[in-house]
């Protein structure tokens, strides 16, 4: 972990230690520290911008709620990160009816045909929810394995499994495509 990081880690954990004291200001300022982070994360999973607001809004009222019982304060941001990917699942359950896109970095989809992106993005769409999630935790948030791992509270094991199943099936649905393009 880079110095900065690790100086950002401590300085969030110290705004925990504070607000679990009674510190309102200390949660604010921690809050908005982790906003932006959280806003991409939630904009990308459910691809709206009022969802993902109202999202950020119940991470926050979770949050909250929850402080006196985070142990690890050192860990504020993957359990801010755990906290918003539930809110997040909660308003995917309850508007059933729209299908979400994550967003996909530029990166993933090369120099390709301009239509690629959206075909990456329509492909990460159809994967299962879990599978999606650990897609956009990975490249859209550059999170580590072991970061994702810690947030997710599975085995670094499981997420390396699950991020390859996850891309073997984006590999075999764009084999699929290309081969009905060809064909």
């Amino acid at each position: 972990m880079s110095e900065r990081m690790e100086q950002r880690g401590q300085e969030a954990a110290e705004l925990v230690r504070r607000a679990q004291k009674g510190e309102d200001e200390a949660f604010l300022e921690l809050m908005a520290g982790a906003k932006e982070q959280l806003l991409r994360i939630a904009l990308a999973y459910l691809r709206d911008e009022e969802a993902a607001l109202e999202c950020l809004q119940e991470t926050t009222c979770r949050a909250y709620a929850a402080l006196g019982r985070l142990r690890q304060p050192e860990h504020v941001r993957t359990w801010l990160v755990r906290i918003l990917l539930s809110a997040c699942a909660d308003e995917r359950r309850r508007r059933k009816r729209q299908q979400p896109v994550p967003v996909v970095p530029e990166s993933a989809a090369g120099g390709e045909h301009p239509g690629a992106r959206l075909e990456l993005e329509e492909a990460v769409a159809g994967l299962e929810p879990k599978l999606r999630q650990l897609v956009l935790l990975k490249y859209a948030e550059d999170m580590t394995v072991a970061d994702i791992a810690r947030t997710l509270e599975k085995p670094e094991g499981t997420i390396k499994t699950w991020l390859n199943r996850a891309l073997r099936q984006l590999r075999r649905e764009r084999g699929a495509k290309e081969g009905m393009e060809h064909g």
